[in-house]
């Protein structure tokens, strides 16, 4: 799974999106994350999540990026676990969540890293952003966690 991720994470970078926004990725490798997180269990997808970060930073982003997607990455992963454990969400509101939580903890680092306050007056884009690429991240996923592969999977968490 964790060498999926990384692919999905190769493939996105080399997709440029023509949005003309900084730093706005489909974040396809969190399609992994999510089906893990409903299929496997939550330490499973925290390790691929943290792996693929560390990986794909240093193999197609730098020591900035790595930042970035790490923070982002963490905050996200907890976001999605308390929202799925609420038993409110589907997979598609817990991916809404988790993308506009990334995107939040991208803005922390940058307006951290930066040390500019005005970098978060970025942040509603990006939420905006991030919950039509969360909801497509969702969208993908729902197919997928419903194939016969994951109807007897015993999740342990």
């Amino acid at each position: 799974m964790t060498a999926l991720a990384i692919i999905f994470g190769y493939i996105e970078h080399l997709i440029p999106l023509p949005i003309g926004a900084y730093g706005i990725k489909l974040g396809l490798a969190n399609i992994v994350v999510l089906i893990m997180l409903y299929s496997v269990n939550l330490y499973g997808a925290f390790s691929v999540n943290i792996v693929r970060i560390i990986l794909c930073a240093l193999l197609f982003g730098s020591f900035t990026s790595f930042w970035y997607s790490l923070i982002g990455g963490i905050l996200s992963f907890f976001v999605m676990v308390l929202i799925k454990r609420t038993n409110r969400f589907s997979p598609l509101g817990v991916s809404i969540c988790g993308a506009v939580a990334h995107n939040v903890g991208q803005t922390a680092v940058a307006v951290i890293l930066m040390n500019e306050f005005r970098i978060a007056l970025y942040l509603p884009i990006l939420l905006i952003v991030g919950a039509i690429t969360g909801a497509l991240i969702g969208i993908i996923s729902i197919p997928i966690l419903k194939a016969p592969i994951f109807k007897n999977t015993k999740k342990v968490e």
